[in-house]
């Protein structure tokens, strides 16, 4: 099945996310509505979300808890952006005015917090101590990895290492945890809970990468932001990291002072330099194949699940990682 016929295929579950992705917002307190529509009516695929109906379909469950999960799903991922933008000084998301940039940054940060504690408490609702322990583990890990994030802004001698465990906490586990919960209502054993747990770890750590390395690729309308953005906010990401591996000692230094003005200045500065540098060390190229080894790993996770459609279909949403890379 093709991409876009996944995303038709699952558009009216979708919907339904939505709506309950509406009612989490929901409150007595009209700016948090408000918030929310605005929020949600800017759009998005709902990666998260499909994971976990993907994972639910790969592993026979059609009841309808999978809706209200992959909401609550969203709605973890969504006061996590909230959070993102205040902190990085984001002015836009999806191509539309930021949240913070119309309410103010107290208002978004609480905001952000009541969907947490909000989605959570639903979470409970479900009665299942393994999902709260997948959702639970996930939130702390987010947190993690924004404050390991926030530690490593402009350090040029952030590893690749350093780099993955970002990556992970901040991506690849919500998308981990959308993945085990669609095996946990089908009732899986521990085994394929972590599979479909380590599958969707690594497919998350592609997504960001492959989302990284279009930060220096795409056009702006395409991306939704600015090229160059991580750049200006900082954050050093796989090509950044490769180029620092091969760059003369004089390049480094330049580099370096690039990144040091461009996190400073709030704009990123010398860019076509980086760029240039990124064509004469293949940077960008080297980065998509660790993105590219990193898709084939996560498809080997899954090779405890007998050839099916839906293992088909699962796997080819993990591919579309690498699929968005012009």
């Amino acid at each position: 099945m093709k991409i876009d016929n996944i995303f038709a295929h699952y558009a009216s579950e979708i919907k339904t996310v939505e709506e309950e992705l509406f009612r989490i917002f929901n409150s007595d307190v009209l700016i948090i509505p408000s918030i929310g529509r605005h929020i949600i009516n800017s759009g998005g695929k709902r990666i998260r979300p499909l994971f976990l109906l993907l994972s639910a379909d790969l592993c026979g469950y059609k009841g309808s808890n999978r809706c209200l999960l992959a909401a609550i799903i969203e709605a973890i991922h969504t006061a996590s952006l909230l959070h993102d933008d205040v902190i990085d000084g984001a002015d836009t998301r999806r191509g539309k005015k930021a949240s913070h940039v119309l309410w103010g940054n107290q208002i978004v940060i609480l905001v952000g917090d009541y969907l947490y504690s909000n989605a959570l408490k639903l979470a409970v609702s479900q009665k299942n101590q393994k999902i709260m322990e997948a959702l639970s583990e996930a939130t702390t890990r987010m947190t993690e990895g924004e404050i390991l994030q926030l530690h490593k802004t402009a350090d040029p001698d952030i590893t690749e290492a350093e780099y993955f465990k970002i990556i992970s906490a901040k991506t690849g586990i919500l998308i981990s945890a959308a993945c085990r919960i669609g095996g946990i209502l089908a009732g899986l054993n521990s085994e394929a809970e972590t599979a479909l747990a380590n599958f969707g770890l690594k497919t998350g750590i592609a997504f960001q990468m492959a989302d990284d390395i279009l930060d220096y690729m795409a056009r702006q309308e395409e991306l939704g932001k600015k090229l160059g953005k991580d750049l200006e906010e900082g954050k050093i990401t796989m090509p950044v990291i490769q180029l620092l591996k091969s760059v003369s000692e004089s390049e480094r230094q330049e580099v370096v002072e690039i990144i040091t003005a461009s996190s400073k200045n709030k704009e990123v500065v010398g860019q076509a330099r980086i760029i240039q540098l990124f064509d004469k060390y293949n940077s960008i190229n080297e980065s998509l194949k660790i993105a590219n080894s990193i898709v084939q790993e996560a498809r080997s996770e899954l090779d405890i699940f007998p050839d099916t459609r839906e293992k088909r279909v699962i796997i080819e949403m993990a591919d579309y990682a690498m699929m968005r890379e012009h």
